[in-house]
């Protein structure tokens, strides 16, 4: 919808939405993106799809994105976080229209080695990962590194002309978020179902922002790989400012007095699977090559789900709220911020 509203023309590839409800039917997605319904792993119909519609940009997005899933079904998570990267790169790579310029793999805070400290990760840092989940995404990225070295040289930009890099973002919240096992979802149905929330690790400390910030970045880097692939073809954070960082706890909390009505939790003291208590991201590099840098704080990004909630709630035309939250995204100046 972001891109809609920017006014470019967008072809889509993805399985079918994963939850019920979801934002791509409640807001008519289909209605203007060419949206093609396949799996990132059919490297056929991948492929197909990229020399068919002659993509110039491409962002992938595609993943198995839940960190408990990935202890459940580890072998789905690999295949369609590290396979499908290679699917995707390959079939850019063996194209005939030689079409695409830019691509932005989107991967995750979680994929750096995590040691705990209590400063931010910046691009350099060891990629790690102690779950599958994170593992996966690491792999992401040291997949994309190779086929940039070996295939989309920088060095051999004027021959291939394709820039590509992978974007690391925070946890990243919003209204239309449907997903099990995420702390703002499971907020969300706990709430619309008059429950009181279990919330897992309340003293973690994650770099919580809103989904127009990465997603901003995101196409921010594209342009600049577009133009100049060479100079930004490179691992690149979006992440929130440092005092955005804040517990499980302190989220819940203030979800729960923006809400009202009780609104309240409790903590889950069954043994859970690991899940790391501290992380944050250095977007230096971003702020100061890209000139990206976080608009809305995170009590505007929490003040904006609770509005997408109660509008749900109140059957209420969720498209036209989009729209109108990412209008005054977009128009939202800085100086302003509360």
């Amino acid at each position: 919808m972001l891109l809609n509203s920017l006014g470019a023309e967008i072809s889509g590839y993805s399985l079918e939405p994963p939850t019920e409800p979801s934002l791509f039917k409640l807001c008519h997605i289909n209605s203007f993106v060419n949206s093609t319904i396949a799996d990132i792993r059919d490297f056929n119909s991948l492929s197909e799809k990229i020399e068919h519609d002659s993509h110039e940009i491409i962002i992938h997005m595609a993943a198995q994105p839940l960190v408990r899933l990935s202890y459940s079904d580890p072998l789905t998570t690999y295949q369609t976080n590290v396979i499908g990267t290679v699917n995707l790169l390959e079939a850019i790579r063996i194209s005939k229209t030689k079409s695409t310029r830019a691509v932005v793999n989107v991967t995750t805070d979680k994929c750096y080695e995590n040691k705990e400290w209590i400063w931010s990760y910046r691009e350099n840092e060891p990629l790690g990962g102690y779950d599958p989940y994170s593992s996966s995404k690491a792999c992401s990225e040291l997949v994309t590194s190779a086929y940039r070295n070996s295939f989309f040289n920088q060095q051999e930009y004027n021959k291939h002309k394709v820039g590509i890099a992978t974007a690391r973002a925070g946890n990243v919240i919003g209204g239309g978020d449907w997903a099990n096992d995420r702390l703002i979802p499971d907020f969300i149905r706990a709430i619309l179902n008059s429950e009181r929330i279990l919330i897992r690790n309340p003293g973690s400390i994650r770099p919580w922002q809103y989904v127009l910030e990465p997603l901003m970045g995101y196409l921010m880097l594209s342009e600049r790989l577009y133009t100049m692939g060479d100079s930004f073809s490179e691992s690149w954070n979006f992440g929130p400012n440092d005092d955005d960082a804040k517990s499980v706890r302190w989220i819940v909390e203030n979800l729960c007095n923006k809400w009202g009505n009780d609104a309240c939790f409790e903590v889950d003291n069954k043994p859970n699977p690991h899940e790391a208590t501290y992380l944050k991201l250095d977007c230096s590099k971003a702020r100061e090559k890209i000139n990206w840098t976080p608009r809305w704080n995170i009590n505007m990004a929490l003040d904006s789900i609770v509005e997408f909630a109660k509008s749900y709630q109140h059957k209420e035309d969720i498209r036209t709220l989009c729209y109108n939250q990412i209008n005054r995204y977009l128009n939202f100046e800085i100086k302003d911020r509360p």
